[in-house]
C-alpha cells in the first residue's frame, strides 16, 4: 500500500523541501487550504484531504481534518487485526506521516492592537487534535511539528523508515507543544475573566541555553525564557561580546536590571551576590559611574554594572580598569567597544531601554510548589509620605531619601542603605537583625555618614537603629513605621535632631 503523509502548516519555512522529497519516496501526500495550494503552485502533486472525506471544509475552515478517515488512518495500530478489519470495513487507509504546525496564537495576541475576536479565531483545533492522534499513536506514526526536525526525518526515511526513539522523541515534542500551545490560551482567557488565582496554573518556558553548571559546579543547570515575558529582561538581551552566562551572572544581571529601572537620570549600578554594592547618579554615565565605584571599590571587583546611557569613551576608559563579569547598557559606542573587547571575557549586554516594562508576576519555586506575587513596583512618588518628627527634612535630604528608597527595596532583608543625594555610602544586607545591618552599612559609610540619610527596608522594632545611626551623624531616615514601638524611634529621632520620614509601605526582599 502506498504511503501516505498529511501535511498542514502555518509556518511553511522547509515544507517545500519537505514535500518534495517525500513525493520522490512514493509517499501521496494529503493537504489542505493555504498549504495545498502552496505546494501545488510550486509542483508538489497533492491529495485535498476532502477528497478522501467526501466532506467539503465548512464554517470558514474551523471545520476541515476532524473526521473518522483522516483520525482513523492516525490512530490505527498497524498490527493490531481488529483494528486492521475496522479500517477495512470503513474504507480508512492509514497516514504515516503528519506534519502540522499551528495557528499562530502566540503571536497574534502579542500585538498590541489585538481584539479578542481575532485571538479566538487563532486557535487552532484541528492542528492539535491531528498532532495528539498522531503523536498518541507514534508507535506506527512520526509526526513533527518543528522544521528543524525535517531533515533528520528525511535522512531515517532514506534509510527506510524512521526509528522507534525518533518517534517518540517527536511526540513528546508534539505533546511539550500543544501543552504550551494550550496554555497560552488557557492563560489569556482567564485574564479576560479577571480572575487572579485560578484553580491551576500553567506556564511555559522556552530553552533559552543550557548553562555549564548551576550555583556551583556539581548542579546541572539551564535557562528557559517566557516568550510572553518583559522585552527588558536578560532573556532577550544582545550579547556583544565574552564568554557564555553563568546561572549566577544571570541571577546578578537580573537584579542589576530591576534597580537601574528605579532611575530616569543617568545612573549606574554595581551588583554582586544579587546586591547592589554601588550606586551612582550625575549629570553623565562615566559621572555616575565613577559614585558608583567609589561607593564600594573593593566589592565591585567581579561584579556586574548596569548603566542607563549609552556607555562612551570616557565611561569605557573607567570600566576597563576593573574586572568586571558583565556590562549591561542600551548601547556602546564603537570607542567603548574597541576598548572593552580588548578583555576576552567580559560580557557586553545591550538591552532596549527604551521598553521598561515588568512581567505580571514574579514566581519563585519551593520545593513542591511555586510562589507568585506581583512585582514591587511601588516607588517613593507612590508613597504617602509623613514626617513623624519635629525636624523636618531639607530639600537636599528628600533628593537622598528618595534615591535611598530607591535602592532599599532592592537589598536582602534586613536591608539598610546609608547614601547622599547622588549616590550610596553603605549598605548592609540579609542581616538576622536590622541593627546589624544598620553597622555594616555604617561602617562602610565611614566618615561619609555625617551628613548623610539612612534608608530602612522595614520598620524599626527598637530605638537601637537610631541611636547608631545618630551616632555616625545621620541627618535624616526613611522608613516605612508601623512597628508598635515606632514612638520611642521617634522619641530617640527628636533627641538627636533627625528627621524621620515614614512611606507606610515595607519593601522585604528574601
Amino acid at each position: 500500500m502506498k504511503k501516505r503523509a498529511l501535511l498542514s502548516v502555518s509556518d511553511k519555512s522547509g515544507i517545500l523541501e519537505f514535500a518534495q522529497e517525500l513525493e520522490k519516496m512514493g509517499y501521496e501526500l494529503l493537504s489542505t487550504g493555504g498549504t495545498k495550494k502552496f505546494l501545488e503552485e510550486n509542483g508538489v502533486s497533492i491529495t485535498a484531504v476532502d477528497e478522501i472525506t467526501k466532506f467539503p471544509e465548512i464554517l470558514g475552515g474551523r471545520v476541515k481534518t476532524l473526521h473518522p478517515l483522516v483520525h482513523g488512518g492516525l490512530l490505527a495500530k498497524h498490527d493490531d487485526a481488529d483494528h486492521q478489519k475496522q479500517m477495512a470495513e470503513n474504507g480508512i487507509s492509514p497516514i504515516d506521516i503528519v506534519c502540522v504546525n499551528l495557528y499562530p496564537f502566540r503571536e497574534t495576541i502579542a500585538k498590541p492592537d489585538v481584539t479578542v475576536d481575532d485571538a479566538i479565531e487563532n486557535i487552532d483545533i484541528g492542528g492539535p487534535t491531528m498532532l495528539r492522534s498522531a503523536a498518541k499513536n507514534h508507535a506506527y506514526v512520526t509526526v513533527i511539528v518543528d522544521a528543524t526536525d525535517y531533515e533528520a526525518v528525511l535522512i531515517e526515511l532514506h534509510n527506510g523508515q524512521t526509528t522507534p526513539e525518533t518517534r517518540r522523541r517527536l511526540a513528546a515534542k508534539v505533546f511539550r507543544h500543544t501543552a504550551a500551545y494550550d496554555s497560552y490560551i488557557s492563560n489569556y482567557l482567564t485574564d479576560l475573566t479577571g480572575e487572579e488565582y485560578p484553580d491551576q496554573l500553567t506556564l511555559t518556558y522556552e530553552l533559552s541555553q543550557t548553562l555549564r553548571y548551576g550555583e556551583n559546579p556539581h548542579q546541572k543547570a539551564a535557562f528557559y525564557r517566557s516568550p510572553l515575558g518583559s522585552d527588558f529582561s536578560i532573556a532577550n538581551a544582545d550579547q556583544l561580546h565574552g564568554k557564555e552566562l553563568s546561572y549566577n551572572n544571570i541571577q546578578d544581571a537580573n537584579a542589576a536590571l530591576q534597580i537601574i529601572k528605579e532611575f530616569k537620570m543617568p545612573a549606574a549600578v554595581a551588583v554582586k551576590h544579587m546586591n547592589p554594592c554601588g550606586v551612582g547618579t550625575g549629570e553623565t554615565i562615566a559621572n555616575a559611574f565613577t559614585k558608583a565605584y567609589e561607593a564600594d571599590s573593593t566589592s565591585i571587583f567581579g561584579g556586574i554594572v548596569a548603566l542607563n546611557r549609552e556607555v562612551d569613551a570616557e565611561t569605557a576608559k573607567q570600566l576597563a580598569t576593573i574586572f568586571l563579569e558583565i556590562i549591561i547598557a542600551p548601547a556602546f559606542s564603537d570607542e567603548a567597544i574597541e576598548l572593552l573587547t580588548q578583555k576576552k571575557n567580559i560580557r557586553l549586554l545591550t538591552i532596549p531601554f527604551d521598553s521598561q516594562t515588568t512581567d505580571k508576576w514574579n514566581t519563585v519555586t519551593v520545593e513542591g510548589g511555586l510562589l507568585i506575587q506581583q512585582p514591587d513596583v511601588y516607588g517613593y512618588d507612590d508613597a504617602d509620605i509623613h514626617i513623624a518628627t519635629e525636624r523636618q527634612p531639607t530639600a537636599a535630604e528628600l533628593e537622598a531619601l528618595k534615591l535611598g528608597w530607591s535602592v532599599v527595596k532592592h537589598v536582602k532583608s534586613n536591608a539598610i542603605v546609608v547614601c547622599n543625594s547622588e549616590m550610596t555610602l553603605g549598605i548592609g544586607a540579609g542581616q538576622m537583625n536590622r541593627v546589624g545591618s544598620a553597622k555594616i552599612a555604617l561602617e562602610q559609610a565611614g566618615e561619609a555618614a555625617q551628613g548623610a540619610i539612612m534608608a530602612s527596608d522595614a520598620f524599626f522594632p527598637m530605638n537601637d537603629t537610631v541611636e547608631a545611626a545618630a551616632q555616625a551623624g545621620i541627618k535624616a531616615i526613611i522608613q516605612p513605621g508601623g512597628s508598635k514601638k515606632d514612638q520611642d524611634s521617634i522619641d530617640k529621632a527628636n533627641e538627636y535632631g533627625i528627621a524621620m520620614v515614614f512611606t507606610g509601605v515595607r519593601h522585604f526582599k528574601h
